[in-house]
């Protein structure tokens, strides 16, 4: 059994992965379809790096139990 209150950052990092993966996919299908075509590629790169490195720490925070 998993208490989650022993590990409130991993519970906060999985959180912003999961919403900044849906925002990062959002913005890539708007821009595709012609709607945010002002988005400079480069800031769809970051985004998807920045998910890529908060689902990294979320898994090292759960398993480091922080």
């Amino acid at each position: 059994m998993t208490n989650n209150s022993s590990t409130p950052y991993a519970n906060l990092f999985s959180g912003l992965t999961v919403g900044f993966t849906i925002l990062t996919i959002a913005l890539y299908l708007l821009r595709g379809f012609g709607i945010l075509t002002f988005v400079p590629g480069g800031i769809i790169y970051l985004s998807f790096l920045s998910a890529i490195v908060l689902g990294l720490i979320s898994k090292l925070a759960h398993r480091l139990r922080w």
